[in-house]
């Protein structure tokens, strides 16, 4: 879901933008081009509630879904306040996305809670629980995962992930080997 990064990389230069402009020494100059950006957003984001409504009013559900599945239309909506899906309904299909690769190490993932300000809680359960190798599982596929189909997600906070042990970890462990598989990371869909 690139578009879902698309937005967000243009939502932060938008607001480098205006911090700069909000610096300009003629506040004339700098009062347009604050006003143009917020009527350029507004035209845009009345656009876009219309085109959804007209898409629901006219039952086209399958249109819909092709819309919030595009990353960069789905980003924008998200802006906009107007994704028909809850950021809670979007990380649960992000979540169900990975399984499928957490699932590969017998290990799966649980959305606990998104809290009113911005932070997603999720439990790692199965082997992917305490092992070494999760904070890598959860960096490489589900807290991705889960920002790219909630870009308004502040931060992802994950129950289960082993703390690194060191500045590198060790480069060798040697020992009985603890029981049940332990995901070795590999390449994330």
């Amino acid at each position: 879901m690139r578009g879902a990064r698309d937005v967000r990389e243009a939502g932060e230069q938008v607001e480098r933008l205006v911090a700069e402009l909000g610096g300009l020494a003629d506040p004339v100059a700098r009062a347009k081009a604050e006003e143009l950006v917020r009527v350029l957003v507004g035209l845009y984001g009345a656009g876009l509630e219309r085109v959804v409504e007209i898409v629901t009013e006219a039952g086209a559900a399958d249109v819909l879904r092709g819309l919030t599945a595009d990353g960069l239309v789905s980003g924008l909506l998200v802006l906009h306040d107007l994704h028909p899906l809850t950021t809670a309904e979007r990380v649960r299909a992000a979540l169900d996305e990975v399984r499928p690769y957490l699932g590969l190490h017998e290990g799966g993932v649980d959305l606990l809670g998104v809290g009113p300000d911005g932070v997603v809680r999720l439990r790692l359960a199965g082997t992917c629980n305490g092992c070494p190798s999760s904070r890598v599982t959860v960096t490489q596929a589900v807290e991705r995962a889960v920002r790219e189909a909630a870009p308004e997600v502040v931060r992802v906070e994950v129950d289960g992930v082993a703390e690194p042990t060191g500045p590198a970890g060790p480069l060798l462990q040697i020992g009985p080997r603890p029981p049940g598989p332990c995901p070795v990371p590999e390449a994330v869909p």
